[in-house]
Formats: C-alpha cells, sequence, structure tokens
C-alpha cells in the first residue's frame, strides 16, 4: 500500500520504520486520579447548566485546561511519542447527550491546542525525537448497525449522514487545533468508522491538508468479533480503502486475551503499519485504577507482542497510567519494528 504525501504528520513513516512508537494511556483514569466534582466539571461558564455534568471529561477543555495539561506531560515524560486529544467523546451526538452539541467543534479545537502545546515543549526539549497530536474520534454512543430496540431489529437512532455530519465537525475543530493526524478508535461499528473515513476524506479533500490517519478496533468478546459482527480480518479489508497509516486494536480484552486478534491483523494487514494499546486487564472495582493489571504485567504482554513481530505502535487504553506507559515503551524499545510488505496473491494477471 502506497503511502500517502502527508502534509502534516509527515515525519510519521520514516520513524515507524525504524522503531516501535509509544501511544499514550488512559485519559479517563487519569482524571479520576483529581477526584473533580460537579463544580469543577460545570465551572463558571457551565455553573447554571440544566443537566449534570460531572464525568463530561471532553468539558475539562474548556473548564479546567490544567488538568489536562498535567496529564500529557505526565505522559510525555513517560516516554510517549503520541498524544491523544481528550476528545474520545467531543461530538454534537455523544455531547448532545449532556445538552452541550453546540460546543463540540469548540471542545475539539480547544484540546488540540492544549496537546499541541505540551508535545512542542517536549519536542523542543528533545529535538532528535519529535512528538505527535493525534486527534482522537470515538464511536459516538450511537451505532449505525445495531437497533437499540431488540423488539424491532430495523431501527436506528443515528443515520450515516448525521454520524458524517458529526465527525467532520469534530475533525475540523482537531485540525484547526493544529494535530498531526487522526485517530478513528476503539471501533466497534465499522458503519460508524466509514462515516468517520467519510467525513475525513471530504475535510482534507476540501482544505488540501492530507493527515495520516489511523483506525483501531475493539473485539468485545472471545469470538474475535467486534460488536457489529465483522472478524478482524472482515473488519481490516472494510476499511483498507482509506490507506491508513496504520490499524489495529485498542480497549476491550486487555492484551492477554487480545494477542489472537492482534496476531492475525498483523498478518492480513500486511502492507500497513499496526497499533496496539489494550486495557490494562479486565475491570476490578477494587484496584486503583479499576483494572487488573500492574504496569509490569501489561508491559510484560505488550513485550511479547513486539518480541514476537506485531507491532509499530504500542500504547495503553482503559486502567492504564505514565506508570503503564513508562513500563511498555521500556519493553518495546528491545525490539525491531514489525516490517511491512506488501500482500501476496495467487492467480493468473490478465494481459
Amino acid at each position: 500500500m502506497k503511502t500517502p504525501a502527508y502534509t502534516r504528520g509527515a515525519a510519521l513513516p520514516a520513524l515507524l520504520a525504524q522503531r516501535i512508537l509509544v501511544i499514550d494511556g488512559a485519559m479517563g483514569t487519569m482524571i479520576q486520579r483529581y477526584k473533580l466534582g460537579e463544580a469543577a466539571y460545570r465551572g463558571a461558564r457551565f455553573a447554571d447548566h440544566p443537566k449534570d455534568l460531572k464525568g463530561n471529561n471532553e468539558l475539562l477543555q474548556l473548564t479546567r485546561p490544567d488538568v489536562l495539561r498535567e496529564i500529557h506531560a505526565a505522559y510525555l515524560a513517560a516516554g510517549a511519542d503520541i498524544l491523544e486529544t481528550n476528545t474520545f467523546g467531543a461530538t454534537s451526538i455523544a455531547q448532545d447527550d449532556y445538552g452541550l452539541g453546540r460546543f463540540a467543534r469548540e471542545m475539539n479545537v480547544a484540546a488540540a491546542r492544549i496537546a499541541r502545546e505540551a508535545a512542542d515543549a517536549a519536542s523542543a526539549d528533545t529535538p532528535q525525537r519529535p512528538r505527535f497530536v493525534a486527534g482522537a474520534l470515538g464511536p459516538t454512543p450511537r451505532t449505525a448497525s445495531i437497533s437499540p430496540d431488540v423488539n424491532d431489529p430495523a431501527v436506528r437512532n443515528v443515520s450515516f449522514e448525521q454520524l458524517r455530519d458529526a465527525y467532520r465537525e469534530q475533525a475540523e475543530g482537531l485540525l484547526e487545533g493544529g494535530v498531526d493526524l487522526f485517530l478513528v478508535e476503539t471501533i466497534f461499528d465499522t458503519l460508524n468508522a466509514k462515516a468517520a473515513i467519510f467525513a475525513l476524506d471530504e475535510l482534507m479533500e476540501a482544505t488540501g491538508e492530507r493527515l495520516p490517519v489511523i483506525l483501531s478496533g475493539t473485539v468485545t468478546d472471545a469470538s474475535g468479533r467486534i460488536l457489529s459482527g465483522q472478524t478482524v480480518a472482515a473488519f481490516w479489508h472494510s476499511v483498507r480503502h482509506a490507506r491508513p497509516l496504520a490499524v489495529g486494536l485498542n480497549c476491550a480484552l486487555g492484551a492477554a486475551l487480545m494477542r489472537p486478534y492482534i496476531e492475525e491483523l498483523s498478518k492480513v494487514a500486511a502492507d500497513t503499519w499496526i497499533s496496539c494499546y489494550p486495557n490494562a486487564g479486565l475491570p476490578n472495582p477494587m484496584s486503583e485504577t479499576g483494572f487488573d493489571e500492574t504496569p509490569p504485567v501489561t508491559a510484560s504482554l505488550i513485550g511479547e507482542f513486539a518480541k514476537s513481530g506485531f507491532l509499530n505502535i504500542a500504547g495503553g487504553c482503559c486502567g492504564t497510567t505514565p506508570e503503564h506507559i513508562a513500563a511498555i515503551a521500556q519493553q518495546v524499545a528491545k525490539y525491531r519494528p514489525r516490517s511491512r510488505h506488501d500482500p501476496l496473491f495467487s492467480g493468473l494477471l490478465a494481459a
């Protein structure tokens, strides 16, 4: 797969051929450490908003940007090469649940600028090691492929066009804020992801700017399928037309249960790079982070993926912390990155 000519993030393909890059860890886990109450989420600007806002982490770039700056700085100090913007739920569709859909674009611009500032400061300190900002586009709380009504499988609570429009608005904000690449992550419905891909293509055609795109799916159970029913291989063949910089898996099962699926993806997506940032194991409300695995455990599992030749980008999702990312960075630094190669074909070629 030929690498497009990027106007931003142009250094990434060459770096991915040289070493395994590290993406940061969970944002929500870190925000929980601050024990913010309703008033902190509201700030002065949203003090009179009629709905509860606690837990709307994407609002913090407007009310507590200091928290996000500290979290980004911690991940950079831990060894992250790529920072994700705090925009997993910053679409108008997701923010409408809080009555804040009209602020979605502003949230994305602000989040991208906060991450950009942090990444640029780290790059200035270590010019030989540039840092990058990934504009995160989450799945939204609505799905285009699955009915919300068990009694009527034909019902949908969102259309492709609505998703496309929401993702376009989000991507415009992220681009304005200065991201280097787009990360369509935690894909549990490939049709939602296709709407995001379509929106990104439209935006980049309209602006003339071409940014790398990473697509990251989520295997939801031991069947090896995403929620909308596709296997890992089927997922890849459904999105490969986007010519992503990398494709991978995140969230869900944790590294131990994710191994066969990241191995499969590494084989079928032979001509692109592979990313993997799993949860810190399975949920455990008794642990400090709410998940089972300590940093050494998660790092050893991901280190084995790297040793086996599956990885180009590694990091953490739910339950991971800067301590996890530091341990992961130390582990993957021991191994060479996975090599890309053109897919193999069998049969006769027409003259």
